[in-house]
């Protein structure tokens, strides 16, 4: 199949995240894959929540290639689309469509160049295909997966997010935290009655202002971030709130410990805050000098015309939590979409980016697996 009939495949399955359903997506790879010869196994982390893994084994005792990406996409927005956004349909060179970018077309491009490789004599070392449910809402599907022990130990991992084929060698960690307040109701008018929850979140708020990151920075991805983008509380005008929540959402670079921080905030804070943890990606960072991702460095210079240098990317993706359960082997950032165009109205991905991010993918499996 061309990638780009398999791209719009993909993109007509509604994945919308929540709630997501990635069930028939994933069977639909699923099937494509075992048709070409993969050894595919099914994984739900909750009802319709599909992940899956497809496996070509090697006839040597090297560790297999990892290519991975997600399936499930975020929601429309508010804005309209020009074009229906499940059509997939065609303008010029771009691909419209919600998930085109981020990231089917990446998912598309590495079940194709896989599909080569099944083409030739048994590899040497194997290939594996990780394909996630739930990655938008915080990584479940990776998550549920290394829970399971349902990942082999790679040598590599490329990750086929948005970049351009530009290759990423890490990102930050996201750490995102509800700091809840509690306090006690009353009528507006005899305040001294309550326990005022509001107050104890707003001086939350304003000691973390100035969060003290102590010198910590990594030399690409710059100083960790701390914002506060939401904060709720109260039921009326004229009653003491008993309850306020402040939406924190913390960056984290390589190594940080996110254990640690809330050991810090926790401090801070003192004891009129509780902690709700949503979601613990932590940062990812490869060694751009190491001999395998100089080796894809070459590949985009001979596909690309472009000689990579180092550089990270500023979302987060599967890539760690699958690193850490394969023994944390090299792992690059490395798709078609377009990284600007990730959560926008009329979402595309260019087809000749996609086209060139196939045979990006099919040198550097055939190079590994033979």
């Amino acid at each position: 199949m061309k990638p780009v009939q398999l791209t719009q495949n993909l993109v007509r399955f509604n994945t919308v995240n929540p709630s997501g359903y990635e069930f028939e997506c994933a069977h639909y790879l699923g099937k494509y894959l075992e048709d070409c010869g993969f050894e595919v196994r099914y994984y739900e982390f909750a009802e319709k929540r599909t992940s899956l893994t497809a496996r070509i084994r090697g006839s040597g005792d090297g560790p297999p290639l990892c290519f991975t990406g997600h399936i499930d996409t975020v929601p429309l927005g508010a804005a309209e689309w020009k074009y229906d956004p499940f059509s997939a349909d065609l303008d010029g060179d771009k691909l419209v469509g919600r998930g085109t970018t981020d990231m089917k077309a990446g998912v598309a491009a590495f079940v194709i160049a896989a599909e080569e490789v099944t083409r030739h004599k048994r590899p040497v070392a194997g290939l594996e295909l990780v394909i996630t449910a739930g990655e938008e809402t915080g990584c479940y599907g990776a998550a549920w997966l290394a829970e399971q022990n349902a990942l082999t130990r790679c040598g590599a991992i490329v990750v086929g997010e948005p970049t351009s084929n530009y290759p990423i060698v890490g990102h930050k960690g996201a750490y995102w935290l509800n700091l809840i307040a509690t306090g006690i109701t009353a009528h507006g008018s005899m305040p001294e009655q309550g326990d005022n929850a509001v107050y104890k979140a707003a001086r939350a708020v304003g000691k973390l202002a100035n969060f003290d990151w102590k010198g910590c920075r990594h030399d690409v991805l710059g100083a960790p971030t701390l914002n506060v983008g939401t904060i709720t509380g109260g039921m009326n005008m004229n009653s003491v709130p008993d309850r306020a929540v402040v939406g924190v959402d913390i960056r984290t670079v390589p190594g940080q410990s996110h254990e640690r921080i809330r050991s810090e905030l926790a401090e801070l804070l003192g004891d009129e805050i509780s902690f709700e943890e949503l979601i613990a990606v932590e940062g990812i960072w490869s060694d751009p000098q190491g001999e395998w991702v100089q080796k894809t460095y070459g590949f985009v210079e001979e596909v690309t015309g472009v000689l990579p240098e180092a550089r990270g990317a500023t979302y987060f993706t599967d890539g760690p939590i699958l690193s850490r359960a394969s023994g944390n082997p090299p792992t690059i950032i490395l798709g078609p979409g377009e990284a600007i165009m990730a959560h926008q109205t009329d979402e595309y991905c260019s087809v000749d980016r996609l086209e060139q991010s196939v045979e990006l993918y099919r040198k550097i499996a055939l190079d590994w697996c033979y």
